[in-house]
């Protein structure tokens, strides 16, 4: 007499090792349409459908006015309430979705041995797959909504990025705001004359009108030194540039933009104090020291009839560090 092992199948019932080992696994079965586990949870799915297509709408409108109101730069709030809008309704729309009209369950799959055949693992994934596409087909209005709201977003995500880099530059690096006959004026806005700067007097000046102008203060700025009484040549070409032994230079440093403020007056030297680059006034601003690549463009300037300064034109090159796309080297070339 053989003694054998007996252990419990999946209905209770009493069976050998030998049986419970080759017995064949039950397959899931495919979902009906009618079966009563694919049921909504929802008393009235079409109501439910509806209330939630609102729902996901409004979250569209929200996530596409966030991105409006991120790309005119609208205030932080109107932004915040937009993108909260936006994504407070799609997720409840989405999770409405899953709770009120997704089929409820549950589902069982009846089985024997833990490994499975090649045949029964694919008679799973094509049941998976059908429960899917039975889902969707049958909610195909919140599908394309849901679709449309994930497709918003993920354009909607890209503003920050594009956004934030700011407008091409164009030729705006390339150029400043002085131009020929623009009046040499301080920080308050007066024009400066002729008679009123000693020799060694030294002042920061800019484009008529522009003074109080981002532009104005970050790439306009120009240092104004009367070096001599009379004037003078700094680099050849630029003999008419410095009248009555008045010179103007870009204040934007060559290396990294750091305002060159001070003035070495015995030295007739520009100096930057971020990097103690240092430029001769006398030379073109030729770096005499420091880590600046070039000279300071120089502005040339001319004096009316009135004894006002301005500018004969605007400077021939790019102010301020070099980037990929200068096309000149500070020798007076445009």
């Amino acid at each position: 007499m053989t003694d054998e092992t007996q252990v419990t199948d999946a209905e209770g019932d009493v069976v050998s090792a030998h049986d419970a080992g080759t017995r064949t696994a039950v397959a899931m079965p495919v979902a009906r349409f009618d079966d009563p586990h694919m049921r909504e949870a929802a008393r009235n799915p079409r109501q439910a459908e509806q209330i939630i297509a609102v729902l996901m709408l409004i979250g569209i409108a929200g996530i596409a006015g966030f991105g409006a109101a991120y790309w005119q730069n609208a205030a932080p709030w109107i932004i915040a309430v937009t993108l909260g809008v936006g994504l407070f309704f799609l997720g409840f729309g989405m999770t409405a979705w899953g709770k009120y009209l997704m089929p409820q369950g549950p589902f069982v799959e009846e089985r024997h041995p833990l490994a499975s055949s090649d045949d029964e693992r694919q008679a799973m994934a094509a049941a998976l797959v059908e429960r899917t596409g039975v889902v969707v087909k049958r909610r195909r209005l919140l599908g394309g909504l849901l679709g449309g709201g994930l497709g918003i977003f993920g354009i909607v995500a890209m503003f920050p990025l594009l956004r934030s880099m700011g407008p091409l530059p164009g030729d705006a690096l390339d150029r400043t705001d002085w131009k020929k006959g623009t009046y040499l004026v301080d920080s308050n806005g007066r024009r400066v004359r002729s008679d009123e700067m000693e020799v060694g007097g030294i002042m920061t000046v800019y484009p008529a009108g522009l003074e109080n102008t981002d532009a104005g203060q970050a790439i306009d700025q120009t240092v104004l030194i009367r070096v001599q009484d009379t004037a003078f040549t700094t680099v050849k070409g630029r003999e008419t540039w410095a009248p009555l032994g008045y010179v103007a230079y870009s204040k934007v440093c060559t290396h990294l933009g750091c305002p060159v403020g001070l003035y070495e007056r015995e030295l007739e030297l520009l100096v930057c104090p971020c990097h103690q680059s240092m430029f001769n006034v006398r030379d073109g601003a030729v770096p005499q020291f420091g880590p600046a690549p070039r000279p300071l463009p120089q502005l040339p300037l001319y004096i009316d009839a009135n004894g006002y300064l301005r500018s004969q034109s605007g400077y021939d090159q790019a102010v301020g560090p070099g980037f990929w796309e200068r096309t000149n080297q500070g020798n007076g070339t445009a």
